[in-house]
C-alpha cells in the first residue's frame, strides 16, 4: 500500500486537450467574475462561488490528469473514484458557481447582448431547450447514462478503446451537469424552478439506482468486468478484492453525495421564504442580462423601486 500511496502522489500526466480546455474555462470565468465584481454585483461574483468553480475544475483535473486516471485502467476502485469525481463532485461544484451569467459577462458587450437575446423566453432556442431538458428528461438521461455505462459489455469496451473511454467520461459529465442543474437551480432559468422540497426529492431519486448498482458489484461472487482479469494485478490487490472496493465506493460515498445535497436542501425549507422568481423578460440591457444568474434579483429590485415610487 505504501507503493500505491507513492503512485497517487506521483507526477500528473500532460494531456494538451484537457489542459487547454480547463485553462480556457478558468480564464473565461475569471474574466466574467472580475467584470461583475468591478460593477458591484457581489452576490454572484463572491469568493465562495469562485472557490466552488475552481474546485470543480480541480476535480476535473484530478479525475483526468492525476495518477487516478492511469490507475483506473488497472483497478476498478480507481475507475469508480474517477466517475465519482466527474459526476458527483465536479459537476455540482461548477454549477454552484452559477457560471452561465458569469460567462456572459466575459463576452464583449455586443456579443453578450446577442447571446442573452437568444435566451429570451419565447425564442425557438429556449422553447426547444425547455422541452429537451425538463426535469423528467434530465433524470432519464442521467439514469440511462449511469446504468448504461456500467453494463459489463459497454464498460469493458470503454476500457479497451480510448475514444470510447473519452465518450464515456464526456457523457457522464454532461449527464451529471444536466441532472445537478435542476437540483441546484443554476442559470439559465428556462424552466419553472423546482421548489426546495422538489429539488431535495429529485436528488434523493438517484440514490436507489446508485446504491443497488454498487451493492450488486460489491457482493458479486464472480468478476463482473472481465477486462480487469486481463491486466496485471498491482499492489497485491486481487480481482475480487478490487471489485468489492469498487462497489463500496459507488455504494457509500456515491450515495452520500445525493443524500448530502438533499439534507442541505431540506435544512433550507424552514428558512426558504424568498418569493419565487418572476418570469424572465427580454434581456436587452446589460442589467437585464443578470437575470439568468441572479434568479430575478434585478427584476425584484425594479419592482421594489416601483412600489416605493407608488
Amino acid at each position: 500500500m505504501d507503493l500505491l500511496v507513492r503512485t497517487l502522489l506521483g507526477p500528473w500526466q500532460f494531456d494538451p486537450g484537457v489542459v487547454l480546455n480547463l485553462s480556457l474555462l478558468a480564464l473565461v470565468h475569471g474574466l466574467g467574475w472580475w467584470r461583475l465584481r468591478r460593477r458591484g454585483h457581489r452576490g454572484l461574483a463572491n469568493g465562495w462561488r469562485l472557490a466552488a468553480y475552481l474546485g470543480g475544475l480541480f476535480a476535473l483535473a484530478l479525475a483526468l490528469l492525476s495518477p487516478i486516471d492511469g490507475l483506473g485502467g488497472l483497478l476498478l476502485m480507481f475507475h469508480m473514484v474517477q466517475h465519482l469525481l466527474l459526476m458527483m463532485v465536479a459537476a455540482p461544484l461548477l454549477l454552484l458557481a452559477n457560471p452561465f451569467p458569469v460567462f456572459l459577462w466575459a463576452l464583449p458587450r455586443g456579443l453578450r447582448l446577442a447571446v442573452g437575446g437568444l435566451f429570451r423566453p419565447q425564442t425557438a432556442l429556449v422553447r426547444a431547450l425547455r422541452m429537451a431538458t425538463n426535469p423528467l428528461v434530465a433524470w432519464m438521461v442521467y439514469l440511462t447514462v449511469f446504468l448504461g455505462w456500467h453494463d459489463p459489455n459497454l464498460y469493458d469496451l470503454a476500457l479497451g478503446y480510448p475514444w470510447v473511454h473519452d465518450l464515456e467520461h464526456g457523457s457522464f459529465f454532461l449527464g451529471a451537469l444536466l441532472f445537478w442543474w435542476h437540483v441546484i437551480g443554476a442559470g439559465p432559468q428556462i424552466h419553472r424552478r423546482l421548489s426546495t422540497f422538489q429539488r431535495a426529492l429529485y436528488a434523493l431519486s438517484m440514490v436507489p439506482a446508485n446504491m443497488l448498482t454498487g451493492v450488486a458489484i460489491a457482493f458479486s461472487e464472480t468478476p463482473i468486468y472481465t477486462y480487469y482479469t486481463t491486466v496485471p494485478r498491482i499492489y497485491g490487490i486481487g480481482v475480487m478484492e478490487d471489485q468489492v472496493w469498487g462497489g463500496q465506493i459507488m455504494w457509500i460515498p456515491g450515495s452520500m453525495m445525493y443524500l448530502l445535497a438533499a439534507l442541505i436542501l431540506f435544512s433550507r425549507l424552514m428558512s426558504d421564504a424568498s418569493p419565487a422568481a418572476p418570469p424572465m423578460e427580454a434581456w436587452e440591457t446589460e442589467e437585464a442580462l443578470l437575470a439568468p444568474g441572479l434568479e430575478g434579483q434585478g427584476h425584484r429590485r425594479k419592482w421594489h423601486a416601483l412600489k416605493h415610487e407608488l
